[in-house]
């Protein structure tokens, strides 16, 4: 259980929530706390009043034994105080109850009453107190302090309260701890469980996209990862297959001759042996186009720049294959300033245009135009080769760079994909735009 995700991050969230519970708990502590001083400040002052009250009513008479005694007795009974007044020899004056009971039957009443309204704790002890008149003391006064019904009614609420806050914040916390954990970790479990798939060989796993935050990016970017491995997976089992077809012709071409000749049925003369030859070539040929792959998938390594005068470069090659164009009826323009240069290697350069233009000719009838375009920006060259042949089908379009593919031509279908390999060798990349029957145009952009 430890070891699960969200089991950790219910742990971050709960010990989180606890600590701001503790913080409350110890925040209300030191309220009470505060509250409890105050009122203990309010009983001393009050036990001062009703001191200094018994003095100067002793100043007065002279005695304890005077008609405001029990007025003083009855009004430290209504600052919350039961009292027993003792003379200066410890003999007994009057008490709370006494006083209270010298009283008028509704004047008794309602004092009791109100003294009701305070909680009288009988196992607290009375504090005693020294009665002084003029630096001579006078008698003693012990009170005991009854607290307010109210006072004990704010404490025990809040004590409620916080028992209520706490068992109900805490369930809270632990329900939306469980469901936010569950919420957090739910998307990686997800994904873990694609990836695992697709480790396995299932390249049809999909995760759910649950929003934009950092998690659905990631999931985003998994199910592009997920769908370009799936069609590379398919190409890869389509690549096997082409190759294994490709092979298979010359090869069973090559034994079937030779079990002839073995047999008696086919003659060994010269017309024959250059049967067999021919169909080694076409083997030779296509070894040959994979170790051109492979050298172009490479080619960033070993690449040898130097500065190029485009115009001058594409005329060249122009000039070499312009005789080809011109027997099938194509005619190839040049669009090129004469002071737009690249850095790049020459020789894998002209592979690349060589390649492209090869592709238009086979793709472009008679009276038919390539064109071959080169415009400069601020910070790249953009070559173009555009043709008025075949055009390419809307299905062939996202694999057209794909190893073997080759749609309806014939060929082995690697010119393109090392076409794209030497464009990426030199830090550019290489688009297609296509209709069918209006031709196709190559856009290759390379940084200047």
């Amino acid at each position: 259980m430890l070891r699960r995700l969200w089991f950790r991050v219910f742990l971050v969230l709960l010990s989180i929530s606890a600590i701001a519970l503790s913080s409350a708990l110890v925040v209300r502590e030191l309220m009470v706390r505060d509250f409890r001083g105050f009122l203990e400040g309010q009983v001393e002052d009050r036990a001062s009043w009703i001191t200094t009250s018994l003095e100067s009513t002793y100043e007065k008479y002279g005695v304890w034994a005077n008609p405001e005694i029990i007025e003083n007795t009855v009004w430290a009974l209504m600052l919350g105080f039961e009292m027993r007044l003792y003379d200066t020899h410890g003999s007994f004056v009057i008490d709370t109850e006494g006083a209270v009971n010298t009283l008028t039957t509704l004047v008794k009443k309602r004092i009791v009453a109100i003294s009701a309204l305070r909680y009288r704790n009988e196992s607290a002890e009375f504090q005693p107190y020294a009665l002084f008149l003029g630096g001579k003391e006078i008698g003693r006064v012990d009170l005991r302090f009854m607290r307010s019904q109210k006072e004990l009614f704010f404490i025990r609420r809040s004590n409620r309260l916080l028992l209520f806050s706490l068992l109900g914040m805490g369930g809270l916390t632990v329900l939306l701890s469980i469901i936010i954990s569950k919420r957090l970790t739910n998307p990686v479990e997800e994904l873990t469980r694609a990836v695992t798939g697709i480790s396995e060989g299932d390249f049809s796993k999909r995760v759910t996209i649950s929003g934009g935050d950092e998690i659905g990016r990631l999931s985003a970017a998994f199910n592009r990862m997920a769908h370009a491995l799936e069609l590379q997976e398919s190409l890869r089992k389509k690549m096997t297959s082409n190759i294994a077809h490709e092979l298979r012709t010359p090869v069973s071409a090559i034994r079937g001759e030779l079990e002839g000749m073995m047999d008696g049925l086919i003659p060994l003369d010269q017309e024959h042996i250059q049967s067999l030859h021919a169909e080694i070539g076409r083997f030779k040929t296509i070894i040959e186009g994979l170790e051109e792959l492979s050298r172009a998938e490479a080619s960033s390594l070993d690449l040898a720049k130097q500065v190029i005068g485009l115009r001058q470069f594409l005329m060249n090659i122009n000039g070499r294959y312009g005789k080809m164009f011109m027997d099938k009826g194509v005619s190839l323009d040049l669009e090129c300033d004469e002071k737009i240069t690249l850095h790049a290697d020459p020789d894998r350069l002209s592979q690349v245009v060589i390649n492209l233009l090869n592709n238009a000719l086979k793709a472009t009838d008679d009276g038919g135009r390539v064109a071959v375009r080169v415009r400069e920006s601020a910070d790249s060259i953009v070559l173009e080769v555009a043709d008025t042949g075949q055009g390419i089908w809307p299905k062939d379009l996202p694999f057209i760079f794909e190893r073997f593919f080759k749609a309806d031509r014939g060929g082995l279908g690697l010119g393109l994909a090392i076409t794209r390999e030497l464009v990426l060798a030199h830090g550019g990349t290489i688009t297609v735009h296509s209709e069918p029957g209006k031709g196709a145009s190559f856009v290759i952009t390379l940084p200047k």
